[in-house]
C-alpha cells in the first residue's frame, strides 16, 4: 500500500481519534510530510522503538504503542501463565506524551491478564532496570528517548534478567506484531477495572529507597574529601532527585544545582538537544561552576542513564573528559581500590563495546582484570552479565562505551547515570584529598600507559534519501577501503556482518565470536584504528577513530590524518 492511501486509511478510520485526525487534516497540503509519516512503518529494533512524536506509521504515537505493547503480551503468553503472573514493571521520563504511553501500555498489558506494576511519575532508566530485578518480573518497558531532541519519544523493552531485550526476543515480538491486522482496534482494560483486579498496582517511593541504598553500597572509599564542591544539572531530566539524594546521603554537602535545568522540561528549553556528549549542554553549569569555584561539573541526560563530566584545570576553567578518559579514570579507580582491599576476584572482567577505546582494557590487564569486547549498546554489555552469572566463567565488574555510557557491579543491568555521577565524584573527592585533580589522574595513566586520543563523528542523513544513502555507503567501504592512510598501511580488517578478522599481510581469516552486525573495522600499523557503522536509533553513520602515541601531539596528529582521508572519502560516495 503506498503512503497515500495508509494517510487516508488512518483519515478515514473510526479507531483513530479525533485530534489525530486533525494533526493528519493539517498536513493535507503537504505530501513530502504525509510520504514521511506513512511510507514505512517505525522499526521496532533489538531494544525497541524510538521515533519522533506524532501521528502516522513512521512515528511515535498512541498505536504505535498499542500495537508493541500487544505484541509484547503475546511473547508474555507464549512463556507461561506463571510469566504473566510475574508481570510487567513500566517507568517513563519527562518527554511530552510519556506518561500517556506507559498508561497506554499497561492498560494493554492488564487487558491480556498480565500483571503490571506502574512508576507513580517519572524515573531514571537504570532503576526500572533494578525495578525488574527486585520485582522478578518477566519483562519491563521503559518510555525514553534517552538524549533525543525534544520531537522524539522512545520504547525500550527488558526482559527478566534486568537488561534490554536481545534479538531473540526482539524477534519474536517482530513476529507477533506482524501478526496484528488493525493496530488501531487494540483493546485496553478500563484503569478502574484493572486496579480492582491488582493488573495495575502503582508504585511509590518503595523501590526508590531500596534502588538509592543499594547504589550507595557500591562505594570505593569513604574517607574522602567530603567538602568537594560539585556542580550537578540533570538537563531537565529524571536524574534530579535520584543523584542528588545520593550524593547527599554519601555525605557531599557542597552540591550545587543549576536551576534553569533542575526541573522538569519536555522542550529542553535550555539545550534543545539535551545530550552531556555534546560540551554546549554544559554552558549553565560551567557559568555556575565559575561562581562557586566548583572542582567539577556533572550532567546526566534526561533518563539518567549517561553521565558526563568537567573538570577544573590549574588555570580555574574547566576542561570536558570524553567517554573513553572518563571509563578509563573509573576502571583505574575502582581496580585500584579493590585491589587495596584484596576484593579484585580472578576471574574479574570488564566489558566494553566494539568501538570504544582500549586505555581501559590496558589499565584491567595491569591488575590482572580481562576485558570482553562486545557489540556496541548494553544490551549486549549486559547480555554478557547475564552470561556470565549462568556461565560463572567470570566476575562482571564493570561495563562501560565512549558513549558516557557506564556500570559498576551487576545489581543494575543497564547504563545508569546515578551510579556513575556517584563514583565520578567520590573518586575526584579521593584524588583531591591526595592533591590531585582527576586531570592529574589521567595525565599520569597517560604517563604510564601511553598517550590515547579519541575522536568520534556522524554523518547525519535523514529520511528516506538519508536512508538509501547510509546503505549505498556500507555497501561501497566494504570493498573500497583504504589501504594506507599518509605512511601507515593497513594491517587488519574486521567485518562485523561476515563475522571475519582478515590480515591484510598474509590473507588469512579468522572467525569472530561476536554477534552480527553492519560494522567494520579497519587497524593500522601505527597503533591506530577507526570504526563505521549506521547508527542504530538515529539517522547517521558513525565513524569512531583510535591512535596511541608517545606523547599528545603525536597521538594527536594521527587522528588528524586519519579523519581528513575517511571525510575525502566517504564524500567522494554519493
Amino acid at each position: 500500500m503506498d503512503f497515500m492511501k495508509k494517510y487516508e486509511n488512518w483519515l478515514n478510520n473510526k479507531n483513530i481519534d479525533d485530534l489525530t485526525k486533525k494533526e493528519l487534516l493539517d498536513i493535507r497540503n503537504n505530501k513530502e510530510e504525509i510520504e514521511d509519516r506513512f511510507y514505512t512503518d517505525l522499526n521496532f529494533g533489538t531494544a525497541g522503538l524510538r521515533g519522533k512524536i506524532g501521528a502516522g506509521t513512521n512515528r511515535m504515537n498512541q498505536y504505535i504503542i498499542a500495537m508493541a505493547t500487544q505484541a509484547l503480551a503475546e511473547v508474555i503468553k507464549d512463556e507461561s501463565k506463571e510469566a504473566c503472573e510475574k508481570g510487567v514493571v513500566i517507568a517513563y521520563d519527562v518527554r511530552h506524551k510519556s506518561d500517556e504511553f506507559a498508561k497506554k501500555s499497561a492498560l494493554v498489558l492488564a487487558n491480556n491478564g498480565i500483571k503490571v506494576y506502574l512508576f507513580d511519575d517519572i524515573r531514571p532508566t537504570p532503576e526500572l532496570s533494578f525495578a525488574v530485578r527486585k520485582l522478578k518480573t518477566q519483562a519491563g518497558i521503559v518510555v525514553t528517548a534517552s538524549h533525543n531532541p525534544k520531537e522524539y519519544s522512545g520504547y525500550k523493552v527488558y526482559w527478566k534478567e534486568g537488561s534490554q531485550i536481545l534479538s531473540g526476543i526482539a524477534e519474536r515480538i517482530i513476529r507477533k506484531i506482524k501478526e496484528i491486522n488493525d493496530i488501531t482496534n487494540i483493546k485496553i482494560m478500563d484503569e478502574k477495572k484493572a486496579s480492582e483486579q491488582g493488573l495495575l498496582n502503582m508504585i511509590g517511593n518503595e523501590i526508590d529507597n531500596e534502588y538509592i541504598e543499594r547504589v550507595k553500597r557500591s562505594f570505593l572509599r569513604d574517607k574522602i574529601k567530603k567538602d568537594i564542591k560539585i556542580v550537578y544539572t540533570p538537563l531537565n531530566g529524571t536524574g534530579n532527585i535520584p543523584v542528588r539524594r545520593v550524593l547527599s546521603e554519601r555525605g557531599f554537602e557542597n552540591v550545587f544545582v543549576v536551576k534553569e535545568q533542575e526541573n522538569p522540561d519536555p522542550d529542553f528549553t535550555t539545550v534543545g538537544y539535551p545530550n552531556p556528549e555534546d560540551i554546549k549542554v554544559f554552558k549553565y553549569a560551567v557559568d555556575l561552576g565559575k561562581s562557586k569555584n566548583a572542582d567539577i561539573l556533572i550532567a546526566t541526560d534526561p533518563d539518567c542513564d549517561r553521565m558526563a563530566c568537567m573538570i577544573k584545570d590549574e588555570n580555574s576553567e574547566y576542561t570536558s573528559l570524553n567517554g573513553n578518559q572518563i571509563g578509563a579514570l573509573l576502571i583505574n579507580y575502582i581496580l585500584e581500590g579493590l585491589n587495596e582491599k584484596n576484593e579484585i576476584p580472578p576471574n574479574g572482567v570488564i566489558v566494553k563495546s566494539i568501538v570504544t577505546g582500549d586505555l581501559g582494557k590496558d589499565i584491567a590487564k595491569s591488575y590482572g582484570v580481562d576485558t570482553v569486547e562486545t557489540l556496541t549498546g548494553f544490551k549486549n554489555i549486559c547480555g554478557k552479565a547475564n552470561e556470565f552469572e549462568r556461565t560463572g566463567e567470570y566476575t562482571y565488574l564493570f561495563g562501560y562505551e565512549e558513549s558516557i555510557g557506564y556500570v559498576y557491579d551487576d545489581f543494575v543491568r543497564d547504563k545508569d547515570g546515578v551510579i556513575a555521577s556517584m563514583l565520578i565524584v567520590e573518586a575526584a573527592a579521593y584524588y583531591m584529598k591526595k592533591g590531585k585533580s582527576l586531570l592529574d589522574v589521567l595525565e599520569d595513566i597517560y604517563q604510564k600507559y601511553g598517550y590515547y586520543s579519541e575522536e568520534s563523528f556522524s554523518l547525519v542523513l535523514e529520511g528516506i534519501e538519508g536512508k538509501e544513502r547510509i546503505s549505498r555507503i556500507m555497501k561501497y567501504y566494504k570493498k573500497n577501503y583504504l589501504i594506507k592512510i599518509g605512511k601507515y598501511r593497513l594491517i587488519r580488517i574486521t567485518d562485523y556482518e561476515n563475522q571475519i578478522k582478515k590480515d591484510m599481510f598474509n590473507g588469512s581469516e579468522e572467525k569472530i565470536d561476536i554477534k552480527k552486525t553492519n560494522a567494520l573495522k579497519f587497524e593500522f600499523d601505527n597503533e591506530s584504528w577507526y570504526a563505521i557503522r549506521p547508527s542504530g536509533t538515529e539517522p547517521k553513520i558513525k565513524i569512531y577513530i583510535y591512535s596511541r602515541g608517545k606523547d599528545k601531539k603525536e597521538s594527536d596528529a594521527k587522528i588528524k590524518e586519519i579523519k581528513d582521508s575517511i571525510m575525502t572519502k566517504l564524500n567522494n560516495i554519493k
